[in-house]
């Protein structure tokens, strides 16, 4: 079937395969997801029409590098890195590389998500470089030192947070964001609290915040909020009404 409704069972797939982390249903589910979308982009665009047999056309060596494609491909390819890095799970980030590349070649669709994740930027300019070098430590397990980690945290989860909400992928990509979060910050009310800024004031914030028992984007923009001056982070007037907003629950 050749619909929104394939569109509907395609993403679905896809986005269990995100939002678990699961290299193997990812490269079962990427190219059909490319193709669905493909064709429901030209199809509104008065440039397809529904196939006599039904069955959702498949894309050429040209059109996998045309740039809608490329745009879809590299989406979803950046969403599964940013949950697998949440996981630490490197080996999840590899497989799914060396499958698109033995499909498809070294310039497979969406290739150049994975450079954020694997060059090392001494500078990231912008939001795909934050988080792409943020998640390279997810990736390696490599912790900052104690006195530096909450801060840490603290920037990657806004980073991560900014980057799903302009993702096709954003509750699949929240929820393990959510999750990470709350570890994250468990950890510094057990170990790292004598690192924490006006300890005695943020302490009670902290329990608070991690009293919230939904892991949801409320919950990870309430934790941002009420945890910056604890990592002696100023917002701005702007960031403060972002992340406001986002922690408002109806």
């Amino acid at each position: 079937m050749t619909d929104t409704a394939e569109l509907v069972k395609r993403k679905k797939a896809i986005n269990l395969a995100v939002v678990h982390g699961d290299p193997d249903a990812f490269l079962a589910h990427f190219l059909g997801w490319l193709e669905i979308t493909a064709f429901i982009t030209a199809q509104r665009a008065g440039a397809a029409q529904v196939p006599a047999d039904g069955i959702t056309p498949a894309l050429n060596d040209a059109q996998l590098k045309s740039g809608g494609v490329v745009h879809v491909a590299k989406d979803a390819l950046f969403a599964f890195c940013m949950t697998a890095a949440l996981k630490g799970d490197k080996g999840a980030v590899d497989k799914v590389e060396a499958g698109l590349i033995a499909r498809f070649g070294g310039d497979f669709p969406g290739a150049p998500a994975l450079w954020s994740f694997r060059s090392k930027i001494d500078e990231p300019a912008t939001l795909e470089d934050h988080v792409g070098q943020a998640a390279q430590k997810m990736l390696l397990g490599d912790l900052p030192p104690p006195p530096l980690r909450a801060k840490e945290n603290w920037s990657a989860g806004l980073r991560f947070l900014e980057k799903a909400r302009k993702s096709n992928f954003p509750q699949e990509i929240i929820y393990p964001l959510a999750c990470w979060t709350r570890e994250k910050w468990g950890e510094t009310l057990e170990k790292g609290v004598a690192f924490m800024v006006h300890i005695e004031d943020n302490v009670p914030v902290l329990r608070e915040a991690l009293a919230e028992p939904r892991n949801d984007e409320p919950f990870v923009a309430n934790m941002l909020l009420k945890m910056a001056p604890a990592v002696d982070m100023e917002l701005n007037d702007d960031a403060q009404g972002f992340l406001r907003s986002l922690a408002r629950r109806a």
